[in-house]
């Protein structure tokens, strides 16, 4: 018996949407009916059986896939495993929620096999389109900041640069992969930033819809994650994400330590040297769990390795602090302008905390 391969192959990410998925592909089977396509379910080990769930899904329509991602995390990481996974000439990406419009899948597939374009974009922000269902007030901000953001960085008039639901020849991603990030949310955004060379992009606007079941992911943390995003594609790589969130929770930690100083420094009978000790040591701890929770995020340490890679962490910081001293004396010794010492001292020691962080307390080379 002959079998089609598929021309379309959709990237679903997930963590906790096993309640979305059932009715997810029944949508999708009604909108790309007569087409030959397969969906691959990306999950990172989601606590609510999704992986399990999309498996049993897959003895039933072998047209679904499911790939299990332990010990990683990232909705981009997903997606470029997914869309790596495929052998159709065209991916789509699209999230399980439901918010994501299914119907104007086919008018997508149809523009890229047209050869008109190379990258087709289910648009909030066009005529037809709209938001208003699916976000909040606070989250609809959040995303039109990013996109002018991210429309002046990367010098697009993508309209929708954040949207979470496009689609595009597979050989494109396969071109820039080893370039994309798989630490953060907008993968679109890095797709964009990434090719070299012309695009040609077009958008279908849509209606964005509310969540069907579960929790959204969009926080503080992914807005962020997506502004490291842009500095690295502004810098072209020159600053990696992951730095540029330790450097951010590293500025962080000055005004914790700036503001426990002054607090200490107050007190009666308090010496500088005991004021400055404590005020050090809860500015490392305070930024330690930051970067557990935030930075480090899909290699956060748990049990008895948190506190382990907290030792770790006081050691490297107080190396740090000698490097910072360091480089900035040398550098004084020879031009004896105290800024310029003092800026080189802390960027030096932002870098060797940040990598011997990354090598020592959180295991990873990147």
């Amino acid at each position: 018996m002959t079998v089609q391969s598929p021309i379309l192959t959709l990237v679903i990410p997930t963590y906790n949407e096993r309640l979305n998925l059932e009715e997810l592909v029944r949508r999708v089977d009604i909108a790309l009916q007569g087409l030959v396509w397969e969906m691959v379910i990306v999950d990172d080990d989601s606590p609510d059986g999704t992986a399990e769930f999309a498996k049993s899904i897959s003895r039933r329509d072998p047209r679904i896939r499911c790939i299990r991602r332990v010990n990683r995390r990232g909705l981009s990481g997903a997606c470029i495993d997914g869309i790596l996974s495929s052998s159709a000439p065209f991916v789509g990406v699209m999230d399980a929620d439901m918010q994501h419009d299914e119907s104007i899948l086919p008018r997508m597939l149809e523009q890229l096999q047209s050869g008109h374009y190379d990258l087709v974009i289910g648009s909030r922000h066009l005529d037809g389109g709209s938001a208003q269902e699916g976000f909040s007030a606070r989250r609809a901000a959040l995303s039109l900041l990013a996109i002018k953001i991210a429309r002046w960085a990367l010098n697009t008039n993508v309209a929708d640069i954040t949207s979470g639901f496009f689609m595009l020849r597979r050989d494109i991603v396969d071109g820039v992969a080893r370039e994309l990030l798989p630490s953060g949310f907008k993968i679109l955004a890095d797709i964009i930033g990434s090719v070299k060379g012309p695009l040609r992009i077009n958008e279908v606007g849509y209606v964005f819809r509310g969540r069907m079941a579960g929790e959204s992911k969009l926080d503080m943390k992914v807005a962020i994650d997506f502004l490291g995003l842009i500095v690295n594609k502004v810098t072209r790589g020159l600053l990696p994400v992951r730095f540029i969130l330790f450097a951010i929770v590293g500025l962080f930690g000055v005004g914790v330590h700036l503001a426990i100083l002054g607090l200490l420094v107050s007190l009666p009978d308090m010496s500088f040297l005991l004021s400055q000790t404590i005020a050090t040591v809860v500015a490392m701890t305070t930024n330690f769990f930051i970067n557990n929770e935030f930075t480090y995020r899909d290699a956060k340490l748990r049990g008895v390795a948190l506190l382990k890679g907290l030792l770790f962490f006081y050691a490297v910081c107080s190396l740090g602090a000698l490097a910072n001293v360091g480089v900035g004396t040398w550098i004084y010794h020879f031009n004896r302008v105290w800024w310029i010492g003092g800026l080189s001292g802390a960027l030096m020691g932002s870098v060797w905390n940040y990598a011997l962080s990354s090598i020592l307390v959180w295991r990873r080379g990147d």
